[in-house]
């Protein structure tokens, strides 16, 4: 793609926004610990796949990218109900920070979180952009 016109766009503001994601977890583990940084950390994981899912394919909708994002999340945490991740977590710091160790249920609802923030805010900045009297991205698309 050519940079320009809405996924283009949606590109960068996506790139922009797991990049700002990634140091907002790094931030947060720095200053906080506890359930804030677990739990905050949780929201932020699937805000960051919500992001990657929007980088990745533009046009996807939000509603779509939350929905995708969220069954990344929760099929990684459900995983942990295996032994795999936890072996590949002992191996890898890598594997330790995407799949985690120990199933633990409350993750799910904070997965949920991050999903509905991802989506409203792109929801809310489209609905925006129509307000103030410019074309949202996907109409200049026919989409």
């Amino acid at each position: 793609m050519s940079g320009r016109g809405e996924g283009g766009g949606t590109r960068l503001r996506a790139a922009l926004a797991a990049l700002a994601t990634v140091a907002a977890g790094l931030g947060l583990r720095a200053v906080a610990t506890g359930d804030v940084a677990k739990y905050g950390g949780d929201a932020l994981y699937t805000l960051l796949v919500f992001a990657l899912v929007l980088l990745a394919a533009p046009r996807t909708p939000p509603v779509r990218a939350a929905a995708l994002a969220l069954a990344v999340s929760w099929g990684v945490e459900f995983l942990q109900l295996s032994s795999v991740p936890a072996e590949l977590s002992r191996r890898s710091t890598a594997a330790r920070l995407v799949l985690g160790s120990t199933f633990n249920a409350p993750d799910l609802f904070w997965y949920a979180v991050g999903a509905s923030a991802g989506c409203l805010v792109v929801t809310y900045g489209r609905t925006r952009t129509l307000r103030d009297g410019r074309p949202a991205p996907s109409a200049s698309r026919g989409t």
